[in-house]
């Protein structure tokens, strides 16, 4: 059994510091640049969809219904492209509108209309106090989205299974809470899936505003990198509580195909989409019809995405396991951190010792390793215990990313240590 850290005497402690230091010191000399900041497709990746590109695949540049795809016209997306997203999904094709290439955009926007014209009821922006409750550790970019619209987020700590949901029903009581902000498979930094009992407590809630909406974003539902997990469709959860005006849900290619030229949709109830549709016809005459010709003729079908997303899966795999093997080799038994093992999305969770993670990924960045920021998975950036660091190990070429990670270990290390002796 190895030794616990925290266990250590001081004098071993300082001892082992000074070795770590040495090693630490060997890695920064070397002037290292690599990037684990953010969760990109590499290169690698990039080059599975190149046949994108190719002019031949517009045909006749006309779709399923006749409709030349370079004019404008069909607001809510051409109808094979519907129909691919509707299967993605698990959803009616009536309750799916496609966009342009991001369902980050899609939810801005969405949020924005609620502030402006309200979700049913009188526009966000003139009541005050309104918030929305947060699964934590989650996703920078939603959390940016509430605090530019001034929404006030709380914090709702998450396991393996999800969410905490007995704190959910009991906030959503308050008429004030407007909705919840989440993604719930292969969860922003975690990669859990949330359980089939935690999809059907969200399909349950009774919240007492009636304009409460939850953000579902599923955007790695296809995004398998072990053996696929599961996630309960909501709308079908739905049914038997008559909620399903309280979701919207979105994806997008972005992470398929590529990232900046993607496709990206939305679904919802009858209702929603009726309403979102309505406030289209002012907003734009149609979204980029060619772009989603191109990507219905690349991947046609359902089959075609599964087919697509292996390729992707046997390039991410290696780097999930090389970090995992490294944590297990360098950190496992020592009682500074603790780690998730995804089957899938971009990311794993790190927890290093409490109120460690801001010197953690400073001293990375010192080393040539930059990190998404400490704190960045929690509303405000304010991480309450300094302790979890989002891992995206995608971006880097393998053999850079085992210097990374091995550098990151050190560097946990040292911190915690550090921070032991402080004591």
């Amino acid at each position: 059994m190895e030794i616990q850290i925290p266990a250590l005497s001081k004098a071993q402690l300082s001892e082992r510091l000074a070795v770590l230091k040495d090693e630490y010191n060997k890695y920064k000399a070397l002037g290292l640049k690599l990037d684990m900041s953010r969760g990109k497709p590499g290169a690698d990746q990039l080059e599975l969809s190149n046949a994108l590109v190719d002019p031949g695949l517009l045909g006749n540049n006309k779709a399923s219904n006749g409709f030349d795809v370079r004019n404008y016209g069909i607001l809510d997306g051409i109808p094979e492209c519907k129909k691919l997203f509707a299967e993605i999904l698990d959803v009616p094709v009536d309750n799916v509108i496609v966009f342009g290439n991001s369902s980050l955009t899609i939810m801005y926007d969405y949020i924005a209309q609620c502030m402006i014209f309200g979700a049913g009821a009188e526009p966000w922006s003139k009541q005050s106090g309104i918030k929305f409750l947060c699964p934590v550790p989650g996703y920078d970019r939603h959390f940016a989205i509430l605090e530019q619209f001034g929404i006030e987020m709380i914090n709702v700590p998450t396991d393996e299974n999800g969410p905490d949901m007995d704190m959910i029903e009991e906030l959503v009581r308050d008429e004030k809470v407007k909705g919840v902000i989440c993604v719930p498979m292969y969860s922003n930094p975690s990669g859990i899936t949330y359980s089939d009992e935690t999809v059907r407590r969200f399909a349950a809630l009774k919240p007492a505003a009636n304009d409460f909406r939850v953000i579902w974003d599923n955007a790695y539902c296809v995004h398998h990198v072990g053996a696929p997990d599961k996630l309960l469709n909501i709308f079908e959860a739905c049914k038997e509580f008559g909620t399903e005006d309280n979701f919207i849900e979105v994806t997008s290619t972005s992470k398929i195909s590529f990232p900046g030229s993607g496709v990206a949709a939305l679904a919802a109830s009858a209702n929603n989409i009726a309403a979102i549709k309505k406030r289209m016809t002012v907003q734009t005459i149609g979204y980029d019809k060619i772009n989603q010709l191109r990507h219905v003729n690349y991947f046609k079908d359902m089959a075609g995405i599964e087919a697509h997303m292996l390729k992707h899966a046997a390039i991410l795999r290696p780097k999930f396991d090389a970090v995992l093997s490294a944590f297990d080799k360098h950190l496992a038994g020592k009682g500074i951190a603790s780690w998730t093992v995804p089957n899938g999305g971009y990311f794993i969770s790190l927890d290093v010792y409490k109120g460690c993670a801001k010197k953690t990924v400073a001293l990375c960045k010192e080393a040539g390793v930059t990190l998404t920021g400490a704190g960045a998975t929690y509303p405000y950036g304010n991480d309450p215990e300094d302790k979890n660091i989002r891992i995206a190990p995608t971006f880097p070429s393998r053999d850079e990313l085992c210097k990374a990670v091995e550098i990151l270990c050190i560097c946990v290390e040292i911190a915690a240590i550090e921070k032991i002796l402080e004591k």
